[in-house]
């Protein structure tokens, strides 16, 4: 897998690195990037490892596995090719991998991941869980830890992530909408125009799990779902899957949390996955199981199509934070150049003193990183 990284570049779209300029005395170079990267993931989660380098994980379409690519600046990317392929028979069958996470734990590299249980009694159509690999290298190869998922709910489960806080983890999870239909007003609406007799809804979980990922500490808590009523804030855009009369589903999934100013913040996506109305939301809560309230500016990060721009599908992000303290926000979407392909983007986020926050995005026009000069001096996350 090394060998490919210098052979293939997945390198981003007029990348290109600016000469060293002085801040505050100190020195730093500029790194110019252009959204969408030239990286073909959805679901993109970036780990900067031991090494100081930057891994990008993702969902690739038709992967038996996973790929990655690494950078050593957030511009220039190169591809690494497949990191973890489902290899244990009695635990996966070798179709659907998607939303990879990797975390670095005492030297070792832990992925997780969501993938079609093998175990599957009833024929279930959707039968995902969610399954551990770990490897010695952030660039693989990642072998199955178990062979089996961390928990079996005895529902499908997708897009899992963690929260580390004083010794614990925290898993978040998404329930799947498959066979999960849910009375509201806007599936009386929906049934009433005539449309769908039903409407199914994916809703966010989190629980502590136990540190070697073997099982779950407690039971799961319900931490966010699609609102019931009409009139809520929340409605209409969490909604536009059923209100355009696309797919009887309405989708709370790619959940992230962190915590920031002693708020915890839960990202989430809302919406078909593979539609022009996939968006971003926050929620906010004083402790990292709840309760979440969701923020009065959703959606934070959505299409640009009715504003002059032609980026759509926008979600599935995650957050880091730079070491010169910006925070970005990960995330794939769509334009009109690349099709139905789910391409990667990074845009900054911001949060104000009044713990509001903001997604400068999505941007198309030229974006700027700054580097620390010189040898050893890299950026940082967090």
């Amino acid at each position: 897998m090394r060998i490919l990284y210098t052979i293939a570049l997945c390198a981003m779209t007029a990348a290109s690195a600016l000469p060293c300029i002085s801040r505050g005395g100190g020195e730093s170079a500029a790194v110019a990037y252009k959204n969408p990267l030239d990286v073909a993931f959805g679901d993109p989660f970036i780990l900067r490892a031991s090494d100081e380098k930057y891994y990008m994980y993702g969902t690739s379409e038709n992967e038996k596995g996973f790929r990655a690519c690494v950078s050593d600046d957030l511009a220039h990317w190169a591809e690494l090719g497949r990191v973890y392929e489902g290899a244990l028979p009695e635990s996966w069958t070798l179709k659907n991998f998607w939303a990879p996470e990797v975390y670095e734990i005492k030297g070792k590299y832990y992925m997780l991941f969501s993938a079609d249980w093998k175990e599957n009694p009833a024929n279930e159509l959707e039968n995902f869980r969610i399954g551990v690999a770990v490897a010695d290298s952030p660039d693989g190869p990642f072998k199955d830890l178990m062979n089996r998922p961390i928990f079996d709910p005895g529902y499908p489960i997708i897009d899992a992530n963690l929260h580390f806080e004083n010794g614990r983890v925290y898993l978040y999870y998404s329930r799947c909408c498959y066979k999960n239909p849910v009375a509201s007003e806007i599936a009386d609406w929906a049934r009433k125009q005539g449309w769908f007799q039903e409407i199914e809804e994916s809703w966010v979980y989190g629980v502590e799990i136990k540190p070697d990922f073997s099982g779950i500490i407690g039971e799961p808590e319900l931490l966010l779902r699609p609102p019931v009523r009409m009139d809520d804030k929340q409605a209409e855009w969490e909604s536009r899957s059923v209100t355009s009369r696309e797919v009887n589903r309405r989708w709370t999934e790619g959940s992230f949390v962190f915590k920031k100013n002693g708020t915890y913040y839960m990202m989430y996506s809302a919406n078909y996955f593979g539609g022009k109305n996939y968006a971003v939301g926050y929620a906010t809560s004083d402790n990292p199981l709840g309760p979440f309230r969701k923020a009065g500016n959703n959606p934070v990060l959505q299409k640009n199509t009715d504003r002059g721009g032609d980026v759509t599908g926008t979600g599935h992000n995650m957050v880091f934070t730079h070491a010169d303290g910006t925070m970005y926000c990960v995330y794939h979407g769509r334009t009109t150049t690349t099709g139905d392909k789910r391409m990667v983007f990074i845009d900054r986020i911001e949060i104000a003193p009044d713990g509001k926050l903001t997604v400068d995005g999505p941007t198309t026009t030229r974006q700027i990183i700054r580097q620390a000069c010189g040898p050893g001096q890299t950026p940082g996350l967090h």
